[in-house]
């Protein structure tokens, strides 16, 4: 199990780190070439929205209610009765989200005017009829996306996982290429990049199929009812919202920064894409393994092996997550400036995003730690606790926003999102106590106590020893670069000969 856990969870995090790159490489080009104005507003609100839908229906509640219902079915059912559910179930996705997509095409002004009402209300009508006319075109973005994920849960069931981790690429190729190159042919040139969302869409979608009948699991239309429809139901109507509740949470704060200053949108998208690698590479790396196997492991009523993953899961986590944590914050000024301060991205908005990336990357253990644990309770079939737990972390996330967004702007939109998702966080392990499912152990806040003191270590050499931010803004690129890549090696180097000091072995993991 463990060999295995590590291996899978390896092989993700590489391809994960791999889109995760491409995906910064897609930013820096957006960023140099369009800035952050009211038309990279624009456009972020037009391709956040399928992909808010998106948490829903793809990688969040739709997946992870599946999963453990296609585990179950292979577990004690033949492999006729698997692609029967596969394709009964394919079917009723389809149908869905075709309705869904078609009715936001012919509502999209009343769309953005929901989820960004501040554009609507400002001097210059251009900016919400632009963001309109691009949901237009990233919006059927959805029903790809969502299909390429139930195409990923299918492979994940069946222990593959590089591909569906090295599908994101290509829609980071898809970006780069538009941005580059297909922008020259728009009067707009921003209208490019909605394009480039619907094309990398298809490009995913059609890069799994091949996988899919190598397996024989390629879905096909399958119209009538079966009875895991019902069971699907049941698990992913609470989840759509208890699954999802950290991106409900960041698009409040898209709404709320709609009516802030220009660039404020696009201020809380570069530090959240930042905030996104670490927490690919890590949390959703382990949760899309864990939520795989801990449903496996359920069906097969293998309770060793079920507190083994999660265990392996956390410290994993604890090892790597708790020095990102402490690295997004200390090194903020330093990773905007290198990766985005260039070309029509200015000084000042390198700065505010600097800060709401202080802000989000404080709370980086805590989105890890949901995405740990609410896959937990979804193996078991138990949608129900993180929706109580998302309940109370999205009405503290509005409450804090409509507080902090008087007095720190966009950062307090921010941190908002940060504390609810620290609330989250402990609210589903107190369910996993209290229920009697899983609780923190000796070995783990021994583990604990020696990560603090090594990130402890690395934190007092940044302050006092690496605080070299003048060297940044007065060198180009490659320099940047340089002086990045080096700062992180050695603190790095610093955080893990310090685990080694205290008696930490990665091969007794």
């Amino acid at each position: 199990m463990s060999k295995s856990f590590i291996r899978s969870s390896s092989i993700v995090s590489a391809m994960t780190f791999i889109s995760r790159i491409l995906g910064l490489i897609r930013d820096f080009v957006i960023a140099r070439l369009f800035g952050a104005n009211e038309l990279t507003d624009a456009f972020l609100v037009a391709f956040r929205i399928p992909n808010f839908f998106r948490r829903l229906f793809a990688e969040g509640a739709f997946s992870q209610a599946f999963l453990p219902i296609l585990a179950e079915t292979k577990a004690n059912n033949n492999d006729q009765e698997v692609r029967l559910v596969i394709n009964h179930i394919s079917t009723k996705l389809l149908s869905v989200l075709m309705i869904i997509t078609l009715i936001a095409l012919v509502a999209s002004p009343l769309v953005i005017f929901i989820f960004a009402w501040g554009f609507y209300f400002k001097a210059d009508p251009y900016q919400f009829q632009l963001t309109t006319d691009m949901l237009r075109i990233t919006f059927p973005y959805l029903l790809l996306i969502s299909l390429t994920a139930l195409s990923g849960s299918i492979l994940n069931t069946y222990d593959n996982f590089t591909v569906p981790a090295f599908t994101p690429v290509l829609l980071n190729i898809s970006l780069i290429l538009s941005a580059i190159y297909l922008s020259k042919f728009f009067d707009n040139p921003i209208m490019a990049l909605a394009w480039g969302v619907l094309i990398g869409g298809i490009l995913q979608l059609a890069f799994q199929i091949p996988f899919l009948r190598k397996i024989k699991k390629l879905p096909k239309l399958q119209f009538g009812h079966h009875k895991t429809i019902d069971t699907l139901k049941k698990r992913m109507l609470p989840a759509l919202f208890g699954v999802s509740v950290s991106q409900i949470n960041l698009l409040v704060d898209t709404m709320i920064a709609s009516t802030l200053i220009a660039g404020s949108v696009s201020w809380l998208y570069y530090s959240d894409r930042l905030l996104e690698l670490p927490l690919a590479l890590i949390g959703i790396a382990l949760a899309t393994v864990a939520l795989a196997k801990l449903s496996n492991y359920h069906a097969l009523k293998d309770t060793e092996n079920f507190i083994k993953t999660i265990n392996k899961a956390l410290i994993i986590a604890l090892i790597f997550g708790l020095p990102a944590c402490l690295g997004l914050i200390l090194y903020s000024k330093e990773l905007i400036m290198t990766l985005f301060q260039y070309g029509e991205f200015s000084v000042n908005s390198a700065i505010k995003t600097s800060y709401s990336l202080q802000a989000y990357g404080s709370g980086l253990m805590a989105f890890i730690g949901i995405k740990i644990f609410a896959p937990i309770f979804l193996s078991r079939g138990d949608t129900k606790t993180p929706v109580k737990a998302g309940v109370v972390a999205m009405l503290s996330n509005i409450i804090l926003n409509l507080i902090l967004v008087q007095f720190y702007g966009h950062i307090g939109l921010a941190a908002a999102t940060s504390i609810s998702a620290l609330l989250n966080a402990s609210i589903l392990y107190f369910f996993l106590i209290k229920q009697s499912i899983f609780k923190f152990d000796a070995a783990f806040y021994k583990m604990l106590t020696k990560v603090i003191f090594a990130v402890i270590i690395m934190s007092s050499y940044i302050i006092f020893f690496d605080s070299s931010i003048e060297a940044y803004s007065e060198s180009i690129l490659i320099d940047r670069c340089a002086l990045l890549f080096k700062s992180i090696g050695i603190s790095a180097s610093i955080y893990f000969l310090s685990l080694f000091i205290f008696g930490i072995r990665f091969k007794d993991l």
